[in-house]
């Protein structure tokens, strides 16, 4: 007779064995109509699992998170149940759960159209609409090798056959369709309604490119269709807001071929980056951080003691000089720590804050590169703090008001706080693991913020705080971290000189706000479709004359804009001006100056600002004090 506990503390009993449908179904017929999966002390399982012991249990439905996971590991079957229908020949391979969505990868004679998407998506319609039960059944693993066999399936037999010998492996069916999957999956296909397949790309079985190149399908799935279609908008916004298409468009960067993974920044793009990177050198200054520089090539031996030559050796670019090894920075993390050992430094000194824009190279597989959102070379606004023990958490509350106020003054209001613990394989005493956890925590809450924690998703060397930003899309972009390292000071033999005239080790806290300036760049040129705010505009202002005759009137404003420190382009071509005005539009300029007879007799300016909008003929004195305003507001 199990006790079944629900959430809310519940107690019931039942006479014999019961599945998670049966339980939903005692609590009520719209709940049992809603049920995905269930929890059973604290694993998830289908629907039908059947509990013979007491146990907590906890219905999922399309509502929870775990529901739209199930969902989407539902739908990424239904799509090779559609394949195997429509083109039998396909092998498939795995398909798992993804961002927003899932995937699965094919072993096909010739390559999936657009056309093929289509069909593909059509079948799966029909197949969710025959609302076909699905079923796990268990078999021996030797068993089940030979089934996939006998069907063709070589790559299925290849992964069961991994499997350690004996064990038994479960499959799920849906109509003539069986697959090997743990599960679990929603009781029908009937639930799968909402979703839509999106591309086809190459995949590596494997991912060894030594073997077959696969067909991987990707595919999003939702649980309403508002929520499909909400996606599908945004996905089409972002499309418009490609920072790539952008950053052609207006002339900010390119990457090219004979430097993959780097950036080659145009003059507009590197006054974007020159604005950033001064600002952020401003915020150094002004909280206590002294900048520093460190070189970009460092000797093997250093690498090997920081234990990045035995763990990360294989994302590092290395070289040789006088048979000597050296390796280009990945992090600016040793080169600080080398910094910080240089003469003796005193608990009076802590906490001693380095900060530097310190070019990092890492060597990212080509298909992971992404514009300038995911490179080879990049420039971080690293910082290291050297601090004892007790300084953790009023130096988290510091950090924490700081990239606050940074995140706000580039537009960025919404912000997400996650605290990763410590992870199964760790280094450290438990009770500083305790100490460290504990001030991160308290550093959040005297920080008003409330967070999450990420349980085991800490360094094996201390815990973390991640801090990620919300886009005008409301994509999570996680740039800043503050993370606790006793390791490497210990590695590299850093020390200070105690209030007891001992020698200790100072605490190191990672921290950074932007993170790589090439993706926060990017991050910006897409939160902002490219209209960027006036202060980060690399054009702020760009002065039309109608006609030759004003031509040395609007010469004379570009100047003394010029001169009080706005970036200014002028336009005297003869051209229309209702020609120049659309191509300037084009580019986002935050304003246009339009002069003409009447402006020249007037000692005035016709101003437009972005988006066409028409704010009148003003004084060059009135107009200066607008867009003062505007760069001192960050508007």
């Amino acid at each position: 007779m199990p006790q079944i506990t629900l959430p809310d503390g519940s107690v019931r009993s039942f006479e014999t064995a019961v599945s998670v449908d049966q339980i939903a179904q005692s609590i009520g017929s719209g709940l049992a109509k809603a049920t995905l999966a269930g929890r059973v002390n604290g694993a998830l399982v289908d629907s039908s699992h059947l509990i013979h012991e007491d146990s907590k249990v906890s219905i999922v439905t399309a509502k929870d998170a775990d529901g739209l996971e199930v969902i989407r590991h539902s739908t990424a079957h239904l799509l090779a149940y559609a394949v195997k229908e429509l083109y039998p020949q396909a092998q498939v391979t795995i398909g798992p759960v993804i961002e927003n969505g899932f995937y699965y990868d094919f072993s096909f004679s010739r390559p999936f159209t657009p056309e093929d998407l289509v069909a593909i998506e059509k079948r799966m319609n029909e197949l969710s609409a025959k609302d076909e039960p699905v079923r796990r059944t268990v078999m021996e693993r030797d068993a089940a090798v030979k089934f996939f066999k006998d069907l063709g399936e070589h790559y299925k037999a290849e992964i069961i056959g991994s499997i350690p010998a004996g064990e038994d492996v479960s499959l799920y069916s849906e109509g003539a369709f069986t697959d090997l999957c743990r599960g679990p999956h929603v009781p029908s296909t009937g639930r799968l309604k909402h979703f839509k397949l999106m591309k086809v790309a190459g995949a590596y079985w494997r991912g060894d490119h030594n073997n077959e190149m696969l067909q991987r399908v990707y595919g999003t799935a939702w649980a309403t269709k508002e929520e499909l279609q909400q996606y599908l908008v945004m996905l089409e916004e972002a499309e418009k807001r490609d920072h790539r298409k952008l950053g052609r468009e207006l002339d900010l960067f390119h990457i090219d071929e004979h430097s993959p993974g780097t950036v080659f920044w145009h003059p507009k793009g590197w006054t974007l980056w020159q604005e950033v990177e001064q600002y952020m050198r401003a915020v150094y200054r002004d909280n206590g951080y002294q900048e520093v520089k460190g070189p970009q090539i460092l000797d093997q031996s250093l690498w090997e003691k920081t234990g990045h030559w035995d763990k990360y050796r294989e994302n590092m670019f290395t070289t040789e000089s006088e048979k000597r090894d050296y390796a280009l920075k990945p992090m600016n993390c040793p080169g600080h720590l080398l910094i910080f050992k240089q003469g003796i430094k005193s608990y009076r000194d802590l906490p001693l804050r380095f900060g530097e824009f310190g070019q990092c190279h890492r060597n990212e597989p080509t298909g992971g590169l992404h514009g300038i959102m995911r490179v080879r070379a990049f420039t971080q606004d690293d910082g290291h703090i050297f601090c004892t023990e007790d300084q953790i958490q009023s130096e988290v509350v510091a950090f924490t008001t700081l990239l606050q106020k940074v995140y706000k003054d580039f537009g960025f209001k919404d912000i997400i706080y996650k605290l990763s613990t410590r992870p199964e394989k760790r280094i450290g005493s438990e009770e500083s693991w305790d100490r460290a956890e504990h001030a991160l925590a308290e550093g959040l809450r005297a920080s008003g913020c409330e967070f999450e924690y990420l349980p085991g998703e800490g360094a094996f060397y201390g815990p973390k705080i991640e801090y990620t930003l919300k886009d005008a899309l409301g994509r999570p972009w996680q740039c800043g971290t503050i993370q606790v390292d006793p390791n490497m000071p210990e590695r590299l033999d850093a020390e200070y000189v105690g209030e007891d005239g001992q020698r200790h080790r100072p605490i190191m806290l990672h921290r950074a706000i932007v993170g790589s300036l090439e993706r926060f760049i990017g991050i910006l040129i897409e939160q902002f479709a490219g209209a960027l705010p006036v202060w980060l505009a690399p054009t702020q202002v760009c002065v039309l004359n109608i006609s030759e005759a004003q031509a040395e009137y609007s010469t004379n404003v570009s100047k003394m804009l010029k001169n009080q420190g706005f970036r200014v382009l002028q336009d005297l071509r003869n051209e229309k001006i209702t020609f120049k005005i659309r191509e300037h539009s084009l580019q986002k300029l935050p304003y246009l100056l339009v002069i003409g007879d009447k402006e020249v007799a007037t000692s005035t300016v016709a101003v437009r600002a972005r988006g066409n909008i028409d704010l009148g003929v003003m004084s060059l004195e009135a107009f200066t004090q607008r867009i003062l305003e505007d760069v001192a507001h960050k508007r």
